[in-house]
């Protein structure tokens, strides 16, 4: 096979397509690569010095298929063709725009490392080799996607995790057949459990260290080439409110802290609902003189409850996602501004009484409180049936309503895991690290409901009480 020959027929339409033949001694090589992805000084003073300085054998790996020949140049890498036997060799490309490494800006950190994921994978998989220098650290590469061949690592350690969720793992991830994949977000839509739920079954992190952590317990990292978000499966209910900034402090702050964010969860899902039910079919259980003063508020507002707050909810929504994707100066100002405004006008146009603007920004300021972005996500658009259901049936809508949230998670699983262990299946030993975080002594052994290999992660007889 001519590889020169084969190789531009495949890849010559294109511009920034390059053939170069060269001579060294009495050797001849064509070089085939795209431009676009490769440093041209590469070529010149690595390369070709390379082949230069080789003696009896060649210094890069032998190709057998065109098709993966193709395939290297357009990930970035040189082919390198001998026309004295019609071989060719793979040489490693240089030279690909990355994004450095910076702090990541949707995960803001208090205390611990504060690097974040690139789109880079190489990079990213740098980052984690560099941390966790362990030969029981495996890592399975795979291509996905039909027309792009997106470079797909498969993170876990060996001896840890268990078996049977690697393998269902594994088996979901061949079973993507889609043209292309640009971000992690794709497989994590394709290998997930229940399409239809609006509770998160896959978790993602742009923290090394939150993969880390999770690798560590037993869990498995999915990293995409073209994407910093790292994907960690599996996944409970439980870790939508949990930080790594939880095992860096004492833990009776961690666990005060972790105790906010799951009250701000609840006032977040429930408050505008409860709200709804007491003003129009419960005001007997509001204290009189409160009930007075919220009377007093809403005498000349002309709708219900319900739309009231439905108007209000919706406002701060479209608000909060306008404030995403502006600007980031322009969008804090619309996100604040905007809010003050509409709401002072709405309660002078008297359309909304006082009382609901404090209910919608408590529970706005509540959802901000939830680590988890998609959690968040899911507490905010589940508020919205609870709402209905409390302004059509009162608390008995709305007792409802948490009751077939409930019975949906308890019935979720992720990846065979029950997403709202441990909890139910019960596992008192994973309460330690539940509601609250118990000190770091005590979490000897790795999460039961993961069912690793090798059950502890600490040896306390080494540390002397008293201390």
């Amino acid at each position: 096979m001519n590889w020169g020959e084969e190789i531009t027929a495949r890849l010559g339409d294109s511009s920034d397509y390059l053939s170069s033949q060269i001579q060294i001694g009495s050797e001849s090589f064509t070089l085939c690569f795209l431009e676009s992805l490769i440093a041209s000084h590469y070529i010149q003073d690595e390369l070709i010095e390379k082949l230069r300085m080789f003696q009896s054998e060649m210094p890069f790996s032998s190709i057998p298929t065109l098709e993966q020949a193709i395939d290297e140049i357009l990930q970035g890498n040189v082919i390198i063709c001998r026309e004295s036997d019609q071989s060719a060799y793979i040489g490693i490309g240089k030279g690909m725009e990355e994004r450095s490494i910076q702090e990541s800006e949707n995960e803001s950190t208090l205390r611990g490392p504060r690097d974040g994921f690139v789109e880079s994978l190489q990079t990213n998989l740098s980052l984690v080799r560099r941390r966790y220098p362990d030969p029981e650290l495996k890592v399975a590469i795979q291509s996905v996607g039909r027309r792009s061949n997106t470079k797909v690592g498969l993170l876990f350690i060996n001896g840890i995790v268990n078996p049977t969720v690697l393998d269902e793992v594994k088996t979901r991830l061949s079973t993507v057949d889609i043209d292309q994949v640009l971000d992690s977000g794709i497989i994590e839509q394709w290998i997930e459990d229940s399409w239809y739920s609006p509770f998160p079954q896959v978790q993602y992190t742009e923290r090394p260290a939150n993969v880390l952590a999770a690798l560590a317990e037993g869990r498995i990292a999915i990293m995409v080439d073209g994407s910093p978000n790292v994907l960690i499966v599996p996944v409970t209910f439980s870790m939508l409110f949990q930080a790594p900034d939880d095992y860096y402090e004492r833990w009776i702050i961690s666990s005060s802290i972790r105790m906010i964010r799951v009250i701000g969860a609840t006032i977040a899902l429930i408050l505008p609902s409860l709200y709804i039910a007491l003003i129009s079919y419960h005001p007997g259980m509001i204290p009189t003189q409160l009930a007075l003063s919220i009377s007093a508020t809403r005498a000349e507002v002309p709708f219900p409850a319900l739309l009231e707050a439905v108007f209000m909810e919706a406002t701060l929504e479209m608000l909060r996602e306008a404030g995403l994707r502006l600007p980031k100066v322009m969008g804090q100002t619309i996100g604040i501004v905007g809010g003050l405004v509409i709401g002072q006008s709405a309660v002078e146009a008297g359309i909304v009484s006082p009382v609901l603007v404090i209910v919608v920004a408590i529970t706005a300021i509540s959802s901000f409180l939830v680590p988890a972005y998609n959690g968040a996500i899911a507490l905010r658009l589940l508020r919205f049936p609870l709402m209905f259901l409390s302004g059509s049936l009162g608390l008995f809508g709305l007792i409802l309503g948490l009751m077939a949230i409930l019975a949906h998670l308890v019935s979720l699983k992720s990846f065979g895991i029950n997403y709202f262990a441990p909890i139910t299946p019960y596992r008192f030993r994973d309460w330690k690290d539940l509601l609250v975080r118990a000190p770091l002594v005590y979490l000897k052994e790795r999460p039961e409901i993961l069912h690793p290999l090798d059950q502890k992660r600490m040896n306390t007889q080494k540390r002397k009480k008293g201390w």
